[in-house]
């Protein structure tokens, strides 16, 4: 079994990773997250943005699972449907949700974007696609509706007629004249019910039979590491598990089954919303790298912060995750420049930090401490090989693998599958 997370804030282009590793995997699973995070992949020309839907379908036969931990919008599930059956995607056969996967109803919504907009200074920068409100009701116990709620019309109504007059309530209170009908949303969640029968299965038989019969599994993660609710920068971070801890909850799949662990980095660092980022580059330096590395939302086309490679937090996130190698990814953008920096520390009150401190407010204060290291100027696109790139590329991965402490066994030179340095392969199961 292989896994792979982002070891930054998400956006690290671990879609097109797990598009590469698809082919020698049977499932690929989903295992957090929502409609909030966006992989992109590129296939021959063509770019595909999945959110819910595990990108691993685009290869024939490969059946993509959204697991237990991940919160479902039916309708943005319907697009995304859509979109991969225009991709020659047979869905019908190749899609599956867990039975105990929650759903994102549209009073999430309503009260998500009442509290984001009501924050003032205080605001965290979600997409406002009803994530965090659904997993408090899903921690909440009360009023959280399950997929498996679908097919069982009496318990269904039951639950939605108890959550509906809980938030048109909680809506009130929060000066908000939006109410809902508990019975037109059973209507509507009938509807989804008959679209949705034939992709439903308990996800954990489904897996553990799976396994039995030697398939090969392949986890997902969406967001990253520095966003996961309880080893990220808190409280700037996902409503959900977003590092390794997160597989075993999410799937009913048990960690230690998993062979191996592949921690996605991009040759910088980004940041969507709010929250402290040491090396962020807020100037002519970081819009550079926006513009060359397209660095705008998958799902919200909201621009990223972006900045230089941050070794220090990226550590921090290998030792979470426990991964054995890396991936990194758009070095290519990084190419023309002069010269680059590297974070190797924090600079905190006058003191070094090594490692990401706990609180928010000491990580806002903290001050990148920088190595620089000279840029390249040829084009890396049609490298194949790591001895085909550049010396001054190769010693600006080499420095990374060091700062890190995990070794590299992929490259990306670009958006294209073929665009692709494959350094160590026997370290992601493929040599």
């Amino acid at each position: 079994m292989t896994a792979v997370v982002g070891l930054q804030w998400g956006d690290e282009a671990k879609g097109k990773v797990v598009d590469l590793l698809s082919d020698s995997h049977d499932i690929v699973v989903r295992f957090q997250g929502g409609a909030n995070a966006g992989h992109t992949v590129t296939v021959d020309g063509r770019q595909l943005k999945m959110s819910l839907i595990p990108s691993g379908v685009l290869h024939t036969g490969v059946i993509g699972l959204i697991g237990n931990g991940v919160v479902v919008d039916p309708e943005a599930l319907f697009q995304e449907m859509e979109q991969c059956r225009d991709a020659g995607v047979d869905v019908e056969k190749q899609v599956r949700i867990s039975d105990r996967a929650h759903l994102i109803l549209p009073y999430h919504k309503a009260e998500e974007s009442i509290l984001e907009h009501q924050a003032e200074g205080a605001r965290i920068g979600t997409t406002l696609r009803g994530i965090g409100p659904c997993y408090q009701d899903k921690v909440g116990r009360r009023f959280s509706i399950r997929v498996g709620d679908l097919l069982h019309p009496s318990w269904l109504r039951e639950r939605l007629e108890r959550a509906v007059a809980h938030k048109n309530r909680v809506l009130a209170a929060m000066g908000s004249e939006e109410r809902f009908s508990a019975e037109a949303l059973f209507e509507t969640c009938r509807s989804w019910a008959e679209r949705l029968r034939p992709y439903i299965v308990d996800s954990v038989e489904f897996l553990h039979e799976a396994v039995a019969q030697g398939r090969r599994v392949l986890f997902e993660g969406a967001q990253g590491t520095l966003l996961d609710v309880d080893h990220g920068t808190y409280p700037y971070v996902t409503s959900s598990n977003s590092s390794m801890s997160g597989i075993a909850a999410g799937s009913g799949i048990p960690a230690r089954w998993v062979t191996h662990a592949i921690g996605v980095v991009k040759a910088y660092t980004t940041r969507v919303g709010s929250g402290p980022f040491p090396t962020e580059l807020d100037n002519e330096l970081g819009e550079r790298i926006r513009e060359a590395g397209n660095e705008f939302g998958t799902v919200t086309g909201r621009p990223r912060r972006c900045g230089w490679f941050d070794a220090v937090a990226a550590r921090y996130s290998a030792k979470i995750c426990g991964v054995d190698s890396l991936a990194v990814m758009l070095l290519d953008v990084l190419t023309g420049f002069e010269e680059l920096a590297i974070c190797v520390a924090y600079l905190y009150q006058g003191r070094e930090l090594r490692t990401v401190p706990s609180h928010p407010d000491v990580l806002r204060q903290c001050e990148p401490v920088y190595e620089l290291v000279p840029g390249w100027s040829e084009d890396i696109t049609g490298a194949r090989s790591f001895g085909e790139l550049p010396e001054r590329a190769r010693q600006y991965l080499r420095r990374i693998e060091q700062l890190v402490g995990v070794p590299i066994a992929i490259v990306s030179v670009g958006p294209e599958r073929s665009e692709t340095i494959w350094v160590e392969p026997a370290l992601v199961g493929r040599g």
